[in-house]
């Protein structure tokens, strides 16, 4: 790994949980690549996904505006693509940086040079990729009670009653991008998390090409834990329970570093031996909004990760 200069980091999920990431990464990097599910099947991403046969667009739009350039210009733009038309008409509910990104596809036909113009635009500070080069679905197994029932569907995933207790994609071996494999083993630190747990983050690790990329880099891994378990796909769950659900879809897959927020870390002696089990240092820091419960803040999150990236 480079040892100077600001460093290159590869930050895996979706969501509004990688764009927290991307948010943070963004003040101490520019050399970032985020490397984004492409399993949402509701909304209007779910829309343009089954009328154009695309890869869903909308988690990879939230990561470009993420990182757009923080300028009036970038800003303006990052306004541009997160608006969402109203009303109930035809276009009602999409978001215009989804429609933008399906036109650039269908014009250059190459999802890569599609996101890359849309970074341009924005002055983005890094770029986008999708993790696989085709749309997946998710199939979990969830237990309600004493039922155990099969969900399909990130959507419908993420909103089911119930204990997530597996999670697959399909197809089961889609191909990842070589772009996002190349990023992973470039990089000097690769960031999972935080985000949906097992519809936006544990992906990643069941695309076999990503998975390999991450067993062979040189890279540093962190995981960031989720701060509101108690809610959506997280409900039942400890912190150190995800941990281990990392350590299950991982295979030898290792970490070098878990962080973590000092509100759902309440049992460390245990979290530090879940975490030490994965091979990783146990990082107990304040990454919680203070106006908004239950989110990362970018300016403490990006302080937890420069004193991992500077080694403090």
């Amino acid at each position: 790994m480079r040892s100077a200069g600001p460093p290159t980091v590869a930050a895996l999920g979706g969501g509004h949980g990688l764009a927290a990431t991307l948010s943070a990464l963004r003040l101490l990097t520019d050399d970032v690549t985020a490397i984004v599910t492409v399993a949402d099947n509701g909304g209007s991403s779910g829309r343009l996904r089954s009328e154009f046969g695309v890869l869903p667009p909308g988690d990879l739009r939230m990561a470009l505006a993420a990182l757009c350039d923080d300028t009036e210009w970038g800003h303006a733009w990052r306004d541009v693509m997160q608006h969402r038309f109203e009303g109930t008409g035809s276009l009602a509910g999409h978001a215009l940086g989804n429609l933008l990104i399906v036109a650039l596809w269908e014009i250059y036909d190459d999802p890569v040079a599609g996101l890359e113009l849309v970074g341009r635009l924005l002055g983005a500070r890094g770029r986008v990729l999708p993790m696989a080069s085709v749309p997946l679905d998710i199939e979990a197994d969830v237990r309600e009670g004493e039922r155990l029932r099969r969900v399909v569907g990130q959507a419908q995933v993420a909103t089911s009653p119930g204990r997530v207790e597996s999670v697959r994609i399909t197809p089961e071996n889609p191909p990842a991008y070589p772009e996002s494999v190349a990023a992973i083993r470039a990089a000097d630190w690769v960031v999972l998390g935080p985000g949906s747990w097992f519809t936006s983050v544990m992906p990643h690790l069941l695309v076999p090409d990503l998975r390999d990329a991450l067993r062979a880099t040189r890279a540093r891994r962190v995981l960031v834990l989720n701060l509101d378990l108690p809610a959506g796909e997280t409900e039942g769950r400890s912190a150190h329970e995800l941990i281990l659900s990392f350590a299950e879809y991982a295979g030898d897959v290792r970490l070098d570093a878990v962080v973590v927020d000092p509100t759902v870390a309440a049992d460390r002696d245990t979290l530090r031996i879940v975490a030490q089990s994965v091979g990783a240092e146990l990082v107990v820091a304040t990454v919680s909004s203070r106006s908004n419960p239950g989110q990362h803040d970018p300016l403490r999150l990006a302080a937890a990760l420069q004193d991992l990236f500077s080694g403090r």
